[in-house]
């Protein structure tokens, strides 16, 4: 069986943006059948029904929800879907870790969701640090004023593996420190 991060992969993948790719039906809400994906993950990649569960359980990012007999992806889709989020109070201060060579385009456009439906944002440095670091190049560290965001109208999420979810960040929101993180 290939790893346990190639089956994650291919996951968020279907449960996220391509359910095709595995001959998948989401639902509204982004659900779908866990018993059906288990059959595709068994034929494509050796994984037993066990192996899913495992996945499931130990993603360090929480990135699936398995309820019942349906399972979904967390947040990061870029298919539409509603996954029935209530507006949350966000902390003072929230983060996100992006590639240096963007800072230019972000400082004046703010951060955008590009192909998702929400910008992500982590709770802390060292979170928005993993994030970033995924990037090629070298990594900076945007502080985002949260509460001040959502005292003027911007309403945030907090998705059930604990990032937080807005719209937009405004440039006027975004502030950084000059310190780089290389990856």
């Amino acid at each position: 069986m290939p790893s346990d991060t190639t089956v994650s992969k291919f996951m968020s993948l279907v449960l996220r943006h391509e359910p095709q790719q595995a001959g998948l039906q989401l639902d509204e809400n982004g659900w779908t059948d866990f018993e059906i994906l288990c059959a595709v993950l068994e034929k494509r990649f050796g994984a037993s029904r066990k192996d899913v569960l495992r996945i499931v359980a130990e993603n360090p990012k929480k990135r699936f929800t398995l309820e019942g007999s349906r399972i979904r992806a967390a947040q990061g889709h870029s298919i539409e879907v509603d996954l029935k989020l209530t507006p949350a109070q966000p902390p003072e201060t929230l983060y996100h870790g992006t590639k240096t060579s963007l800072l230019g385009i972000i400082l004046t456009e703010g951060l955008t969701r590009q192909s998702r439906q929400h910008v992500h944002l982590s709770p802390d440095i060292e979170t928005a640090a993993i994030v970033g670091n995924r990037r090629k190049g070298e990594t900076t560290i945007l502080k985002i004023a949260a509460q001040r965001m959502a005292f003027e109208g911007m309403v945030f999420y907090l998705s059930e593996n604990g990032v937080w979810l807005v719209d937009h960040v405004p440039p006027q929101y975004l502030s950084y420190e000059n310190e780089t993180v290389t990856s």
